[in-house]
């Protein structure tokens, strides 16, 4: 495959739809204590593209590279684990001596999604030995590791914004219109917030995340969001909605245009007076203000790969499939490790904090 790998400036990255490899992200991480680099890449195969690659120490000389959903250009998917090992070598020569292992948090679709398309139901992913088994062959080193969890980036609901209004609704699940209007009969009002609302939103934030049991991000991660626009206009357009019933504050979404694709960054709800539908109303007029504003796709992030009640993500994947959109199984987060040693104690160390990259920022 033979792949090419040429260092630039991190403000020639090339305009993405995928939020995590543009160069607002790259901003937003530098302020939370990552360094960002950019590469561009070839191969003799015509794979060609350019990578956000985001670097941070952990102590003990370890460093972690991060590939934050990339790299976009995607190869044949028997030829996943070549490709990116002939990456990771190819990088390897631009990278620090101490840096551990290079992440990916791969946008690409699973072939195991794939290998289902003929009439059959979606079965899950499968042991995560059998994925590595499967990845690593043809590659020379038999190095690529599944990650222990994946990010939220691996199964999410996408709704096609291209359709009309009337069409998007039509799809939605009876319940789920039925809760909208039910939203709007008890005069829940969505509005655009700005960013000194932020302190109140986060409010919503922490009890959202006691009430499911996830450890939350810190003040600042919601702040870098904000304040990285402020310094660089036009890079990337944030939504930020409140819903409310006279002065209850009963939910909250972070939305993230990036290109012609609406991400749901971070999304947040009262633990009282759930029976008013607030969350529903938000996204309803999500939906509408993003269809104006051009968007084709609205990206409503992570649920559980299956209708199972036992996955941590089970309430996502009730709340956003009733909106109607497709869900799509990504092929999730993979290591190369460069010190298997230090990679090991971070993996362990990983495993037992129940980490992923949204909680290195910590």
């Amino acid at each position: 495959m033979n792949i090419q790998v040429q260092p630039k400036k991190i403000n020639a990255l090339l305009p993405t739809d995928i939020l995590f490899q543009t160069l607002y992200w790259s901003q937003v991480k530098s302020r939370l204590g990552w360094k960002p680099v950019a590469f561009d890449f070839t191969s003799s195969t015509g794979q060609q593209g350019d990578l956000l690659v985001l670097l941070r120490p952990f102590g003990r000389g370890f460093t972690v590279a991060y590939v934050p959903q990339g790299p976009e250009s995607e190869p044949d998917p028997e030829k996943y684990g070549p490709f990116l090992e002939e990456l990771s070598q190819a990088l390897i020569e631009h990278l620090d001596s101490d840096v551990t292992f290079i992440r990916y948090d791969l946008p690409w679709e699973s072939p195991y999604a794939a290998d289902t398309l003929d009439g059959q139901p979606w079965s899950g992913h499968p042991a995560s030995r059998l994925r590595e088994l499967r990845m690593n062959i043809g590659t020379c080193n038999w190095n690529l590791r599944k990650t222990s969890l994946d990010p939220t980036v691996a199964d999410v609901v996408l709704i096609d914004l291209a359709r009309s209004e009337e069409d998007i609704f039509a799809a939605m699940k009876p319940k789920t219109r039925y809760n909208i209007r039910l939203a709007q009969r008890k005069g829940i009002r969505v509005f655009a917030a700005s960013a000194d609302m932020l302190p109140l939103f986060y409010e919503l934030y922490l009890q959202t995340a006691k009430r499911n049991g996830f450890p939350p991000g810190t003040y600042r991660h919601f702040s870098a969001l904000f304040s990285t626009l402020v310094q660089n206009p036009g890079s990337s357009e944030i939504i930020f909605l409140l819903a409310a019933r006279g002065e209850d504050l009963l939910a909250g979404a972070i939305i993230v245009i990036a290109g012609r694709r609406a991400l749901y960054l971070f999304g947040a709800s009262a633990d009282e007076h759930r029976n008013l539908m607030g969350s529903y109303a938000l996204h309803g007029e999500v939906i509408r203000l993003l269809r104006e504003k051009g968007c084709l796709s609205y990206d409503m992030g992570a649920v559980s790969p299956l209708p199972n009640p036992d996955h941590p993500f089970y309430g996502m994947y009730r709340f956003k499939t009733g909106f109607g959109g497709q869900i799509v199984h990504r092929n999730g987060s993979w290591d190369y490790p460069l010190d298997m040693h230090g990679y090991e104690i971070f993996r362990n160390y990983e495993s037992f904090n129940q980490l992923t990259p949204s909680q290195w920022d910590l």
